[in-house]
Protein backbone atom coordinates (compact mmCIF):
# COMPACT_ATOMS: atom_id res chain seq x y z
CA UNK A 1 0.00 0.00 0.00
CA UNK A 2 1.10 3.28 -0.87
CA UNK A 3 0.83 6.54 1.53
CA UNK A 4 0.67 9.78 -0.02
CA UNK A 5 -0.74 13.44 0.49
CA UNK A 6 -4.21 13.91 1.23
CA UNK A 7 -4.97 16.16 -1.71
CA UNK A 8 -7.94 17.66 -0.94
CA UNK A 9 -6.54 19.62 2.54
CA UNK A 10 -3.71 21.01 0.25
CA UNK A 11 -5.92 22.46 -2.26
CA UNK A 12 -8.40 23.74 -0.62
CA UNK A 13 -6.71 25.61 2.33
CA UNK A 14 -9.01 25.62 5.88
CA UNK A 15 -11.66 22.97 5.75
CA UNK A 16 -14.45 24.88 6.80
CA UNK A 17 -13.38 28.36 5.67
CA UNK A 18 -16.26 30.35 4.51
CA UNK A 19 -16.64 33.39 2.02
CA UNK A 20 -17.04 37.22 3.06
CA UNK A 21 -20.26 37.56 2.69
CA UNK A 22 -21.41 40.92 0.88
CA UNK A 23 -24.77 42.69 0.77
CA UNK A 24 -26.01 42.61 -2.54
CA UNK A 25 -28.70 45.58 -1.79
CA UNK A 26 -25.44 47.77 -0.15
CA UNK A 27 -24.62 48.68 -3.98
CA UNK A 28 -28.03 48.94 -5.19
CA UNK A 29 -30.31 52.47 -5.34
CA UNK A 30 -34.22 52.78 -5.14
CA UNK A 31 -35.91 55.04 -7.62
CA UNK A 32 -39.48 56.35 -7.28
CA UNK A 33 -41.92 55.00 -10.52
CA UNK A 34 -44.15 57.69 -11.98
CA UNK A 35 -46.91 57.42 -14.00
CA UNK A 36 -48.18 59.45 -16.70
CA UNK A 37 -50.11 63.03 -16.14
CA UNK A 38 -53.26 61.40 -17.46
CA UNK A 39 -53.75 58.64 -14.53
CA UNK A 40 -54.84 59.72 -10.77
CA UNK A 41 -52.15 58.29 -9.08
CA UNK A 42 -48.69 59.44 -10.65
CA UNK A 43 -46.37 57.32 -7.88
CA UNK A 44 -46.75 53.45 -8.98
CA UNK A 45 -44.08 52.16 -6.51
CA UNK A 46 -40.08 51.70 -6.25
CA UNK A 47 -37.96 49.81 -8.56
CA UNK A 48 -33.67 48.72 -7.93
CA UNK A 49 -30.82 49.90 -10.14
CA UNK A 50 -27.04 49.23 -9.48
CA UNK A 51 -25.20 52.37 -8.42
CA UNK A 52 -22.83 54.28 -11.04
CA UNK A 53 -20.08 53.06 -11.71
CA UNK A 54 -17.10 54.25 -13.45
CA UNK A 55 -18.67 54.28 -17.17
CA UNK A 56 -21.98 52.22 -15.93
CA UNK A 57 -24.18 54.74 -15.23
CA UNK A 58 -27.61 53.67 -13.29
CA UNK A 59 -29.98 55.95 -15.47
CA UNK A 60 -29.39 53.73 -18.38
CA UNK A 61 -29.67 50.89 -16.71
CA UNK A 62 -33.49 52.13 -15.89
CA UNK A 63 -34.28 53.33 -19.54
CA UNK A 64 -36.58 50.98 -21.59
CA UNK A 65 -37.54 48.92 -18.44
CA UNK A 66 -41.44 47.78 -18.64
CA UNK A 67 -43.22 47.64 -15.54
CA UNK A 68 -47.22 46.36 -15.94
CA UNK A 69 -49.77 47.67 -13.37
CA UNK A 70 -53.62 47.24 -13.12
CA UNK A 71 -55.76 50.22 -13.86
CA UNK A 72 -57.26 49.55 -10.48
CA UNK A 73 -54.03 50.75 -8.79
CA UNK A 74 -53.86 53.76 -11.32
CA UNK A 75 -57.54 54.95 -10.71
CA UNK A 76 -58.66 53.80 -7.36
CA UNK A 77 -60.86 51.63 -8.70
CA UNK A 78 -61.72 47.91 -7.07
CA UNK A 79 -62.76 46.05 -10.53
CA UNK A 80 -60.90 47.26 -13.21
CA UNK A 81 -59.57 44.03 -15.80
CA UNK A 82 -57.17 46.17 -17.49
CA UNK A 83 -53.06 46.03 -16.90
CA UNK A 84 -51.04 48.23 -18.37
CA UNK A 85 -47.95 48.16 -19.67
CA UNK A 86 -45.48 51.24 -18.65
CA UNK A 87 -41.81 51.62 -19.85
CA UNK A 88 -39.44 54.03 -18.62
CA UNK A 89 -38.44 57.05 -21.20
CA UNK A 90 -36.41 59.38 -19.21
CA UNK A 91 -34.94 59.86 -15.61
CA UNK A 92 -34.69 62.99 -13.23
CA UNK A 93 -33.14 62.99 -9.81
CA UNK A 94 -34.38 59.58 -8.36
CA UNK A 95 -38.16 59.72 -10.51
CA UNK A 96 -38.35 57.02 -13.28
CA UNK A 97 -41.33 58.92 -15.60
CA UNK A 98 -43.33 56.26 -17.62
CA UNK A 99 -45.38 56.61 -20.75
CA UNK A 100 -47.91 54.26 -22.30
CA UNK A 101 -46.40 51.18 -23.82
CA UNK A 102 -49.26 48.59 -24.26
CA UNK A 103 -52.41 47.37 -22.34
CA UNK A 104 -53.46 43.89 -21.69
CA UNK A 105 -56.75 41.86 -20.19
CA UNK A 106 -56.01 39.90 -16.64
CA UNK A 107 -56.44 35.94 -17.20
CA UNK A 108 -59.43 35.50 -15.27
CA UNK A 109 -61.47 38.45 -17.75
CA UNK A 110 -59.81 37.23 -20.54
CA UNK A 111 -60.75 33.29 -19.31
CA UNK A 112 -64.69 34.50 -18.80
CA UNK A 113 -65.00 36.01 -22.38
CA UNK A 114 -63.72 33.38 -24.37
CA UNK A 115 -65.98 31.04 -25.84
CA UNK A 116 -66.03 28.50 -28.97
CA UNK A 117 -66.84 29.99 -32.00
CA UNK A 118 -68.02 33.61 -30.68
CA UNK A 119 -65.91 36.78 -30.68
CA UNK A 120 -66.96 40.09 -28.50
CA UNK A 121 -66.07 43.32 -29.25
CA UNK A 122 -66.12 45.45 -26.68
CA UNK A 123 -66.92 49.50 -26.95
CA UNK A 124 -67.78 52.61 -25.51
CA UNK A 125 -70.18 54.73 -28.11
CA UNK A 126 -71.80 58.01 -26.92
CA UNK A 127 -75.00 57.80 -28.70
CA UNK A 128 -77.73 60.40 -29.66
CA UNK A 129 -81.26 59.02 -29.35
CA UNK A 130 -84.94 60.20 -30.61
CA UNK A 131 -85.72 60.69 -26.77
CA UNK A 132 -82.79 63.15 -25.86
Amino acid sequence: MVVGKNKRLTKGGKKGAKKKMVDPFSKKDWYDVKAPAMFNIRNIGKTLVTRTQGTKIASDGLKGRVFEVSLADLQNDEVAFRKFKLITEDVQGKNCLTNFHGMDLTRDKMCSMVKKWQTMIEAHVDVKTTDG
